[in-house]
């Protein structure tokens, strides 16, 4: 992999965050400083956590970012949540959650692949020794 821009998560992410946009576009103006500016900094944290962690040199802080845009996730998805109980999104938006959903499993099985290549990794810098 060369860039973070390979990783379809990181496109998955993208894509998430342009949704949020549009649908913070809908919020009340008195939210613009509240709950609309903390959803769109929970939305595009995961995606800028991702780039970040693949821009660094070790698994493991790959994966130490990984797990903050994870968080991210979470926040998000409360946040939606909140908006809906508030009346501020119509519908269920299943989609959108269906979204937030597939992003955290592909987050969780890309943490998964760097903790087996890291063990590969350990494992033939033994034998090499």
């Amino acid at each position: 992999m060369n860039s973070y821009k390979d990783l379809v998560v990181w496109q998955k992410a993208i894509d998430l965050t342009i949704e949020i946009y549009s649908l913070t576009n809908l919020f009340p103006k008195e939210e613009m400083y509240g709950l609309v500016s903390q959803i769109r900094r929970s939305a595009v944290s995961i995606p800028s956590n991702i780039a970040e962690g693949q821009a660094r040199k070790y698994h493991q802080q790959f994966s130490h970012f990984l797990s903050i845009a994870q968080g991210s996730l979470a926040e998000l998805e409360t946040q939606i949540i909140i908006a809906m109980k508030l009346g501020y999104i119509a519908g269920e938006q299943k989609d959108l959650f269906d979204m937030m959903h597939s992003i955290g499993k592909m987050i969780t099985r890309l943490k998964q692949n760097l903790t087996q290549e890291k063990k590969i990794l350990d494992t033939r810098e033994t034998i090499d020794q």
